[in-house]
């Protein structure tokens, strides 16, 4: 269906991609870094200033390889791509009941649940596993409160509402997020979500794991025909993947933050992989980068058994698997989006 280990990652803010034939040639200074033939890519992710040829450029818009660049953090700063292609019968059903409030509920209240589920299930299984070193006096109360939130959604239709139980949850989740972190506890901890930038190493890590999700999101909608910028949950902003956002809330607990707890707590990174720039934000060393890269390709080959799809897939399908069973039900083929339930 797709291949994985598909995305090239440049991280030397140094370097310079050029294209030599057919191949895509990564260069610091005169020497050739990596050479990778294009056809076996999907996309193309810079980090920090990277360079690029227009011919590269060009090159990578015909042969329908992505090329973003995000900064050092991660956050989204460019993309080159060639002519969108999709299925416009789809794309109008996607941006009708986008204007509509009560299919937008709907939409809204999906990805909220099967982001409030998951992350439920990141807690409960941190408790079992390693119950006797975290606070489950503090931890228990919100997995309550979120099963609560749950119930609340199942016949919720009204965005705003929904908005802000997502918030309330995702501020319940993160809270108690840094029990988690079982090594290196006065390095890796958070007082609460923020990142444009982040304030401390573990915020950072995650800002780092999302923006490399939402790369994936994003063409995996693209894949199936969906427009990326028209969401249901997050409305229309210039420059903004809004249905990438929506569709990976699910995707965040289950891909990006027990990748993030596992480089932690199994000591692949630590706190001297991280530096506080001068405007106070913190960023990620270039070899912490690169270990973190290897640990979310490794991740990505993984297999899993679908639970709607009843299949066992790579994990690195899984935004294109969500994002087919998303245009099925737009197109009407599922009377309601399978959200992606982790068990």
């Amino acid at each position: 269906m797709r291949k994985m280990l598909n995305v090239l990652y440049v991280t030397n803010p140094e370097a310079y991609l050029a294209r030599d034939g057919e191949n895509v040639v990564v260069r610091v200074g005169q020497e050739v870094q990596a050479r990778v033939p294009v056809h076996i890519l999907e996309g193309i992710v810079t980090f920090g200033y990277t360079g690029a040829s227009p011919a590269l450029m060009g090159f990578c818009a015909e042969r329908g390889v992505t090329l973003s660049f995000l900064s050092v953090s991660g956050r989204f700063l460019a993309r080159v791509e060639g002519p969108v292609s999709g299925n416009v019968l789809l794309r109008r059903r996607q941006y009708r009941m986008a204007d509509d409030p009560e299919s937008s509920g709907r939409i809204a209240a999906m990805c909220v649940i099967g982001k409030i589920a998951n992350c439920r299930t990141v807690l409960q299984r941190a408790l079992r596993d390693h119950g006797e070193r975290m606070n489950s006096q503090e931890m228990n109360p919100v997995i309550t409160r979120m099963a609560n939130q749950l119930k609340r959604l199942e016949n919720c239709e009204n965005v705003d509402t929904i908005r802000g139980l997502e918030g309330e949850a995702a501020n319940l989740y993160f809270s108690c997020f840094s029990n988690l972190v079982l090594e290196e506890k006065e390095s890796f901890f958070m007082k609460g979500r923020n990142r444009r930038p982040p304030l401390d190493n573990l915020n950072a890590l995650l800002s780092y794991l999302y923006a490399l999700l939402v790369h994936e999101v994003r063409s995996a909608l693209e894949t199936v025909g969906l427009d990326p910028a028209v969401g249901f949950l997050h409305r229309d902003r210039p420059g903004r993947p809004s249905l990438a956002l929506d569709l990976m809330e699910e995707l965040r607990p289950v891909l990006a933050d027990r990748l993030a707890l596992s480089l932690i707590n199994r000591k692949q990174i630590n706190a001297s992989g991280f530096t506080r720039n001068e405007s106070g934000g913190v960023v990620m060393e270039r070899e912490t980068q690169k270990t973190v890269l290897t640990a979310w390709q490794k991740r990505k080959s993984e297999e899993i058994t679908h639970p709607y799809l009843e299949e066992k897939i790579p994990v690195g399908l899984l935004p294109y698997a969500q994002a087919l069973l998303f245009a099925r039900y737009l197109r009407g083929d599922l009377d309601g989006y399978p959200v992606f339930i982790w068990r």
